[in-house]
């Protein structure tokens, strides 16, 4: 029997145990790096499994397997653990027991098949050469990104890998199918803080102070120019105001207004020069209207890119698995993952997992209260992690 077919064997053998995780770990969800009882029950399985590991960055596990040869092929397969403060509206025997919390965006899912390709991989580790590094990191969904605190922890030494591997459930892709891209994939995402600042003062008579709500709104409008007048047309780029607070009655300019939002784009460079011209429009904007401003950009994720020949050889692995037919290519998104960090430091291919069923009302997007996916994507999520972990060069 063939590898493929040996991992294909066994992905449907477990498959149900598995789906029984993924379900213990959608009903007890945890935020972003307060995933103890995740982390334990990780820690858990893997012990079960006789697989090695140690912790990192608090609540992180990364767990190892050698195959034939171990220095002769290492390659790195992540998951992340942490839920959404979201509250669950699905009616289902296994929804969140904690109220607010919910596996909102699929990490239970990601956990899940990468512990059943650990699974998969021991218990096949004489059929294939090389190392596997399993990362099962803290909060993806949060700054600073658990994947940068993985990294800064050393994560990504002893022993090195070669390349990594991600997945991520998509709920609009059918169950059975999976998507991969190369180069740029997701965009970056940095967070902005503003303050508009003066004395404050009666409704009726403007002329004493500097009207804070109407400052605020320049710059809303003027910030528009970052994207319309100063990025390159072909360049995906996205700068979304999101939050306007100030004031609290109607006849009192307010001393203080707070904006937020957010920037994204899938260029380093321009991401950098954007936020030089933001605090520019920003800055220049309040003071030639007399208020004085605070303007903070938190920096976020970078954008996630694909190795070109990485993404060659895990797609072409992919259509052996899967047959071509249910292997497609993914589009473009400005959504952001933390997956970046691993791909600035060694070659990645962040790919997609469908999750979506129509015909079992199984539609609704990540990041809502009603998401949820088809558990038969369970079986090849883990099958395509295994036979990538226990195939890909770069």
């Amino acid at each position: 029997m063939s590898l493929p077919q040996s991992i294909r064997q066994l992905a449907a053998a477990y498959a149900d145990q598995f789906i029984g995780i993924r379900r213990h770990l959608h009903a007890h969800p945890e935020l972003s790096y307060q995933e103890f009882e995740t982390s334990a029950y990780v820690q858990q399985q893997l012990r079960g499994m006789g697989i090695p590991y140690t912790t990192m960055a608090e609540t992180g596990v990364v767990g190892l397997i050698e195959g034939n040869d171990p220095s002769s092929r290492i390659v790195a397969l992540r998951a992340d653990m942490d839920a959404l403060p979201i509250q669950e509206a699905n009616d289902i025997p296994y929804v969140s027991t904690r109220p607010g919390i919910m596996h909102a965006c699929g990490h239970d899912v990601h956990t899940t098949c990468l512990l059943g390709a650990a699974r998969i991989l021991q218990e096949l580790k004489a059929q294939w050469s090389g190392t596997v590094k399993l990362i099962f990191q803290p909060g993806e969904e949060k700054n600073p990104g658990g994947a940068s605190l993985m990294i800064r922890d050393g994560v990504l030494d002893n022993p090195r890998p070669a390349a990594i591997f991600g997945l991520h459930v998509h709920p609009q892709l059918q169950v059975g199918q999976l998507s991969f891209r190369e180069g740029k994939v997701m965009a970056s995402a940095d967070e902005i803080y503003i303050t508009v600042r003066s004395k404050g003062g009666h409704a009726a008579a403007p002329q004493y102070t500097a009207d804070t709500i109407l400052v605020a709104s320049h710059i809303i409008i003027a910030l528009q120019q970052v994207i319309s007048r100063n990025r390159e047309p072909q360049m995906a780029s996205v700068l979304s105001i999101t939050s306007f607070q100030g004031g609290h009655t109607t006849n009192v300019i307010p001393s203080e207004v707070k904006l937020m939002g957010t920037f994204r784009a899938m260029d380093e460079k321009w991401r950098f020069r954007a936020h030089e011209l933001i605090r520019k429009i920003v800055e220049g904007t309040a003071h030639s209207m007399g208020a004085e401003v605070d303007c903070h950009i938190d920096i976020g994720y970078p954008s996630v890119y694909n190795n070109e020949r990485l993404h060659v050889t895990a797609k072409a692995l992919a259509q052996t698995y899967m047959g071509e037919n249910n292997v497609g290519e993914t589009e473009i998104r400005m959504g952001a993952e933390d997956f970046g960090y691993y791909t600035q430091q060694v070659p990645g291919c962040f790919f997609r997992l469908g999750v979506m069923n129509a015909e079992k009302g199984i539609v609704s997007g990540v990041h809502t209260p009603t998401f949820n996916i088809d558990e038969s994507a369970i079986e090849t999520g883990m099958g395509i992690m295994a036979w990538l972990g226990a195939s890909a060069t770069v």
